[in-house]
């Protein structure tokens, strides 16, 4: 990890020539004699550096294992624990110096510094061909703005440069207002739009697109509640872009075949790829939080196993097995097993069909409570596990992380278009979705703006629930602490006793503040934590 106030970019550039990568589009054969002083000296060498940002998304703090999790999915009323686990963030006993993000904002800026380096570097690059220079730049100002996406939404004001600063710079730097920032982020992202492919095929699967791009800049819109250019931005990617919602809601979460995980619903995903032989940090263990542990699994797991026929199964030396173990062999028996930490388990009230629409067919994509006829101890996501004991192993999965996907857009094409004209013409973005999610269809109709205002919030979390989503729409809604004193948790979690205000945003970092009083210059209270 490196501090916002210590850069080693040598190093850095470095490391991203040597990283061996089993993501097809970030591998490179290393050139050697490679410095700082004279990279990008052609296209190779640009998108290498491209590359290297994109492998950062990789860290544990942000998209590997629970670091953005922690901050978008939990802590809401979708996810928590399957036990007495992750309670600051849960139980939001958060404070400067405990479950503040240092990780996390560490990351983001080790991202903001080489973009800015690197968008140095290559913008009007006479190096470069045209079309290579267009493209990184594009991707470069693209995951610049991905950063202070992250940055703004979990901090709010925050330090911003544009160019690298200096060492010094760096140590006085104060927070600026998010408004600025984003503003800034939206003119960047049109830029990227019109330089930035509009697909990408074969190895190159898994970069940021024009469409990418176009989504982002509508999500900035939305959580600015700028209803008209959201929509427009919606509206683009529905009508021109190659993405398309699919037939099946469950097939958007099918990642089973290692080799064809990308689908035409996914505009932007973090790639993974696992390695049979050991384990990198190009693979994955968010699957792990998902995936239930055999310890926990399944209900009356202690007690005798009988078949079918209500005889004992007995092991070889003739001892009749305890129900986890007759379970798991038969999970064996298909090449599956739970070896996971069964961390992330839907909260009650989600995990009950008795609260979804009667016929709606995402709860069964979604949410699982039995399994192989087994009656579970907990319910768990299915659309963000994978049991495969052959292609995706403990600590070592290939699950893409999806960002952003086409249902995130017809909804935010509803809620701008009620915002800004009522019901009548939003229907027909939320009722697309809606016709595969109901089998007879259920088309809404008839509604008020507040109906529908109301109504979307519901809709979001059905369809994107486990996603990464759900906080920030709660905040953005104004609802966060009133959802989280009312949902149902389980006895190990109390959020509702110690959720405050000042918790829609983190403390700025206690270890950076302790580098730079400077942050405290604009708001010594330090978003309400002091």
């Amino acid at each position: 990890m490196k501090n916002i106030s210590k850069i080693v970019l040598s190093v850095f550039l470095v490391g991203l020539l040597m990283f061996s990568s089993c993501d097809s589009f970030l591998e490179e054969e290393f050139r050697s004699g490679i410095t700082t002083d004279n990279f990008f000296n052609n296209d190779a060498e640009a998108q290498l550096a491209v590359n290297g940002l994109y492998r950062i998304l990789h860290s544990g703090a942000l998209y590997r294992q629970r670091g953005i999790d922690d901050f978008y999915t939990h802590g809401a009323d979708v996810v928590a624990a399957s036990r007495n686990v992750n309670g600051t963030v849960h139980n939001y006993l958060i404070a400067e110096g405990v479950g503040d993000g240092y990780g996390t904002w560490n990351r983001l800026y080790e991202l903001a510094r080489n973009s800015a380096l690197f968008l140095a570097s290559v913008d009007g690059n006479e190096n470069l061909s045209e079309a290579a220079r267009n493209q990184a730049v594009g991707e470069i100002l693209f995951m610049r703005a991905l950063c202070y996406y992250h940055l703004t939404n979990i901090w709010g004001d925050v330090p911003y440069f544009r160019e690298l600063p200096s060492n010094e710079e760096l140590s006085t730097i104060t927070r600026s207002p998010k408004a600025e920032i984003r503003a800034d982020m939206k003119e960047d992202l049109a830029r990227a739009i019109t330089l930035l492919p509009t697909s990408y095929s074969g190895s190159d699967l898994g970069r940021a697109s024009k469409w990418a791009a176009t989504m982002l800049k509508a999500k900035f819109h939305l959580l600015d509640s700028e209803w008209q250019p959201c929509l427009t931005e919606c509206k683009s990617i529905i009508d021109n872009s190659p993405h398309r919602l699919l037939d099946n809601f469950a097939d958007v979460f099918d990642q089973s075949d290692p080799a064809n995980q990308y689908n035409n619903e996914h505009i932007f995903v973090v790639d993974f790829t696992s390695d049979p032989v050991s384990n990198i940090d190009g693979s994955t263990t968010r699957t792990d939080d998902y995936n239930p542990r055999i310890r926990d699994e399944p209900a009356n797991r202690g007690a005798n196993a009988v078949d079918e026929n209500g005889n004992p199964v007995l092991k070889p030396n003739g001892t009749q097995m305890k129900n986890w173990e007759y379970f798991q062999s038969l999970l064996q028996a298909q090449n599956e097993d739970m070896t996971g930490y069964g961390w992330s388990v839907p909260l009650p009230e989600l995990a009950d069909k008795n609260n979804w629409q009667e016929g709606d067919l995402r709860y069964d994509a979604t949410i699982v409570t039995e399994y192989i006829g087994w009656k579970l101890n907990f319910p768990y996501f299915r659309k963000n596990w994978n049991l495969d004991q052959e292609n995706s192993l403990r600590g070592n999965h290939p699950e893409n992380y999806i960002v952003f996907r086409m249902g995130d857009v017809y909804l935010m094409a509803a809620e701008a278009e009620n915002e800004l004209n009522g019901p009548e013409n939003a229907y027909q973005y939320v009722n697309k979705l809606r016709e595969r999610a109901f089998e007879p269809d259920q088309p809404w109709s008839g509604m008020s703006q507040e109906d529908f205002r109301l109504a979307i919030r519901d809709e979001r979390k059905f369809e994107l629930c486990a996603e990464g989503h759900r906080r920030m729409d709660l905040i953005r809604w104004g609802i966060l602490l009133d959802v989280v004193k009312t949902v149902k948790h389980r006895s190990w979690n109390n959020p509702a006793d110690n959720i405050q205000p000042k918790h829609v945003k983190y403390p700025i970092p206690l270890q950076e503040l302790e580098l730079n009083p400077a942050l405290l210059d604009t708001d010594p209270t330090n978003n309400g934590y002091r």
